[in-house]
């Protein structure tokens, strides 16, 4: 195999794959990044067994030549050298050439480097895809669905499929929901799909997802993503991303969801998150994270937090409206600045059907976008 490779294209490919190598693996050539080289382009793979990742760079892209082909092949390189030695190259042409027992070449302006190289018929096979169903989503929907819904898994690996993202689909709608037995967050969307699709039982990592999130366009790009029996491929331009989907039925969480509330109130996001934020300073100390909120006469709520050694923070806020039952509840700070942190909205609804019962808290705008939080029950 000899070749040669603008740095720029090889740069990005590797930055894109090597976000499915992982430093557990028990199985060596999987630390390693596969090259295949033909007269198309180069494909480089990385895997982990969870996650594949292949990325192309054609042999010509808008009229520029990316590469020059003398001799086709394959290879696996050492990721942790590889990817470095790149980054680093001082030219903008990359010369690699493998000659044999895959000894490599990388030459690029007066840098010469030899790596050993292993035996790509080792390398295992890709995973074959039998697609079942498949949807587009715009990259920069998916990427902000993710991102509202992925720090609500669990990370105890007990129960590994509440590690992951719920995905269904009913009625040409898309919903992500994510469970660690303490809160709860779910985000819904409108896609299109062929008549009567249903999808069920889903789930994906969370780790997983928020890798796949990295590499997401921010524009407006058309992501395809087909669902075969075990496995999900999402196509992103260049890229196909691999990863299997979790083993377990997902706890139908529908039932915690109240249908009514007790109290509603209505309060500028920003300035909740400011007050909750200033609170959680001082319940992080008492390693308790536990912060109180208590609504008043006046259609104001107060923010406390107390620590046995550093003394207390009280706030009061105004919210837009407020309606119900006036109660005092107390929660997890983090929980809540993690749901509030993901609401695109000015203004927040919180709904509260008892002390003891989930918080809801969604946008004041829409209802596509869902947290809940279990409050704590604490003395006085």
């Amino acid at each position: 195999m000899k070749l040669t490779v603008l740095k720029q294209y090889l740069n990005e490919s590797i930055g894109h794959v090597s976000k499915a190598i992982s430093s557990r693996t028990t199985i060596p050539i999987l630390n390693g990044i596969k090259i295949d080289v033909d007269s198309s382009g180069m494909i480089l793979t990385a895997s982990d067994t969870d996650i594949s990742i292949q990325s192309f760079i054609p042999a010509e892209d808008n009229e520029i030549q990316v590469i020059d082909l003398k001799q086709s092949g394959s290879v696996v390189l050492p990721s942790k050298f590889f990817v470095e030695i790149i980054r680093k190259l001082p030219a903008q042409q990359v010369e690699i050439e493998v000659k044999d027992h895959f000894q490599t070449t990388i030459r690029s302006g007066s840098s010469e480097i030899q790596l050993v190289g292993l035996d790509p018929e080792e390398y295992p096979i890709m995973p074959g895809i039998e697609e079942n169903k498949r949807i587009q989503i715009p990259s920069d929907l998916l990427k902000t669905m993710i991102k509202q819904t992925s720090f609500a898994v669990s990370t105890n690996e007990a129960t590994p499929v509440l590690t992951g993202i719920l995905w269904t689909i009913t009625d040409g709608k898309l919903k992500f929901t994510a469970c660690d037995r303490h809160r709860l967050a779910s985000r819904e969307t409108n896609i299109d799909t062929e008549e009567g699709m249903t999808l069920n039982n889903v789930t994906i990592s969370g780790k997983t997802l928020n890798e796949l999130a990295k590499i997401l366009p921010d524009q407006n790009t058309l992501i395809d993503v087909v669902f075969a029996e075990n496995q999900v491929l999402f196509q992103i331009n260049s890229i196909l991303f691999y990863t299997r989907i979790l083993e377990g039925t997902y706890p139908d969480t529908s039932k915690l969801i109240p249908q009514f509330y007790q109290t509603e109130i209505v309060v500028n996001t920003n300035e909740l998150i400011d007050a909750i934020d200033r609170a959680y300073l001082l319940s992080r100390e008492d390693k308790s994270n536990i912060v109180k909120l208590m609504m008043l006469e006046d259609q104001s709520i107060e923010i406390s937090s107390t620590s046995s050694e550093l003394g207390k923070v009280t706030e009061e806020l105004m919210t837009s409206s407020m309606k119900g039952e006036l109660l005092r509840i107390s929660f997890n700070s983090k929980y809540m600045l993690d749901a509030l942190k993901v609401m695109d909205s000015e203004q927040i609804h919180i709904g509260f059907t008892g002390a003891m019962q989930p918080i809801i808290i969604r946008p004041n705008e829409n209802s596509s976008l869902l947290q809940l939080i279990l409050p704590y029950r604490t003395t006085g």
